[in-house]
């Protein structure tokens, strides 16, 4: 027989001891790859029993955006903005493109405050930056104000500095053809 213990990762009150500070890990590549290893980690971690949310900040869809997640299992939500397309560094945004992915964004920053979330990834992260849709200022804020026990993956080609310096760990994938 197995027990489980159902515990909330918001444990802000407690001592630094009762719970291991979150990581921040930044998964980087030249190209723009979901990488199989940022999956295998948020599986993991939901079949451990605690919350994962990934987030696509620039792959749409049909049934998207936050009244559509994909759940897979009891622990893993999965939500892309609600667009038609999916967003490439070179593309033009409408408005009504940046404004789906703004909402997600604030959605996120709304769920992670519950502290029920063990892992956030934010897949191409630095693309939404670099095409405007998100600030470095307020991506650092979010990682400075998130639960202290959650951790966060951060994916995208071309990561800024300023990301880069403040994560725990930065695997680059290289293909050296």
């Amino acid at each position: 027989m197995v027990a489980q213990l159902t515990v909330s990762v918001s444990e802000a009150e407690l001592p630094l001891s009762y719970g291991i500070e979150g990581v921040v890990q930044v998964f980087t590549c030249r190209q723009r790859h979901f990488f199989t290893t940022v999956m295998v980690q948020a599986l993991r971690v939901a079949a451990q029993g605690s919350g994962v949310i990934i987030v696509q900040l620039l792959k749409g869809g049909i049934q998207t955006g936050i009244e559509h997640p994909i759940q897979l299992g009891q622990h893993l939500t999965w939500w892309r903005p609600a667009l038609q397309r999916c967003l490439g560094e070179t593309d033009t945004l409408t408005p009504q493109e940046k404004a789906a992915v703004r909402e997600l964004w604030q959605h996120l920053q709304t769920t992670v405050q519950g502290g029920q979330h063990r892992l956030v990834v934010l897949d191409e992260v630095s693309v939404a930056i670099q095409l405007g849709v998100l600030s470095e200022a307020e991506v650092l804020n979010f990682l400075e104000k998130r639960p202290r026990t959650l951790d966060v993956i951060l994916t995208g080609p071309e990561m800024p500095e300023s990301l880069l310096a403040i994560a725990d760990q930065v695997t680059e994938l290289r293909r050296l053809i």
